[in-house]
């Protein structure tokens, strides 16, 4: 069974709206979880992504839909409840005055990049670079490593990657914005490029992008033309946060952009911890970024409103 289906089976039999975690937990009281061949730790995150990506405006054959939010529930066409046939969706307000900083929003970049990344996330703090060397080099917001492989492979494949010198992980860099437009785009997209480009993976993260039909086309030429991802952080609902356009996956590190940043206390402190989690053969997430839960998001939006 697969975690779709396992989804279309519980609403099926429950006949009601329910989140990506109401479905788990229902499956795993039935024991539909052990018909899925996953060994992941959060199973319930992966559900929330398949369900989140498989009701995208781009994907009419779906057979979910997605409504409200804090928490958004998920429900099968054709079974619409019956307070919805009198009563429109809720809707998110894109262009919602917000005045969370660039700093509040790591937080819900963390938990996006943990439970659809499977990245464990680490912030850079730039105020403790030297000021006098590299002045004009900047560093990313926030960087991350993919351990998945430490997770998923056995020892004996993992060993033997490590023996080949292909190292099992993925490096990610991330530069944040509050919002992107035409106003900022060229000057946060080539910030991106300078700050992101060591990595195997790089992302410019927003949490309001414009809709605008010439400056998306204008956002996705640089994309394509750079390899830069894009992100857009969904601060009322962080489960609903997406990728945009994907980042070209780079197989080399630039050695030598690491070795620069790498005066930076922050950024030596996570490749010395990488170092020596593979070293491990385990992640110590103490050493990274705090995982905020969805509540501890939800609260923190509520303050700010």
């Amino acid at each position: 069974m697969t975690f779709l289906e396992l989804a279309i089976k519980v609403l099926e039999e429950v006949g009601k709206p329910l989140s990506s975690e109401e479905i788990w937990k229902i499956a795993q009281e039935k024991g539909y979880d052990k018909e899925i061949s996953s060994k992941g730790k959060t199973p319930w995150a992966t559900l929330g992504a398949l369900l989140y990506s498989s009701t995208k405006k781009d994907n009419p054959d779906s057979p979910f839909v997605r409504i409200g939010a804090r928490p958004t529930k998920f429900y099968l066409k054709g079974k619409e409840p019956k307070s919805l046939e009198t009563s429109p969706e809720p809707t998110i307000t894109e262009n919602r005055d917000f005045d969370l900083l660039e700093t509040h929003l790591h937080d819900y970049l963390t938990y996006y990049a943990f439970h659809y990344l499977r990245c464990y996330t680490k912030s850079i703090a730039h105020s403790k670079s030297p000021k006098k060397a590299f002045s004009e080099w900047l560093h990313p917001d926030m960087v991350g490593c993919d351990y998945s492989p430490l997770e998923d492979w056995s020892r004996e494949v993992y060993e033997l990657s490590l023996a080949t010198g292909n190292i099992p992980i993925r490096l990610l860099s991330f530069e944040i914005k509050r919002e992107l437009n035409f106003s900022n785009l060229r000057e946060s997209f080539f910030q991106t490029v300078s700050n992101s480009s060591w990595a195997n993976e790089s992302y410019l993260v927003a949490a309001e992008i414009s809709e605008e039909n010439e400056f998306r086309n204008e956002l996705s030429r640089l994309s394509t033309s750079f390899g830069i991802g894009i992100i857009k952080l969904n601060i009322e609902d962080p489960d609903s946060s997406e990728i945009v356009f994907p980042a070209k996956y780079r197989e080399t590190l630039d050695w030598e952009t690491i070795n620069k940043l790498a005066m930076n206390p922050d950024f030596r402190e996570f490749i010395d911890r990488v170092k020596i989690d593979l070293s491990s053969k385990k992640p110590h997430k103490s050493e990274y970024n705090k995982v905020p839960n969805i509540e501890e998001l939800r609260r923190k939006l509520s303050r700010k409103s």
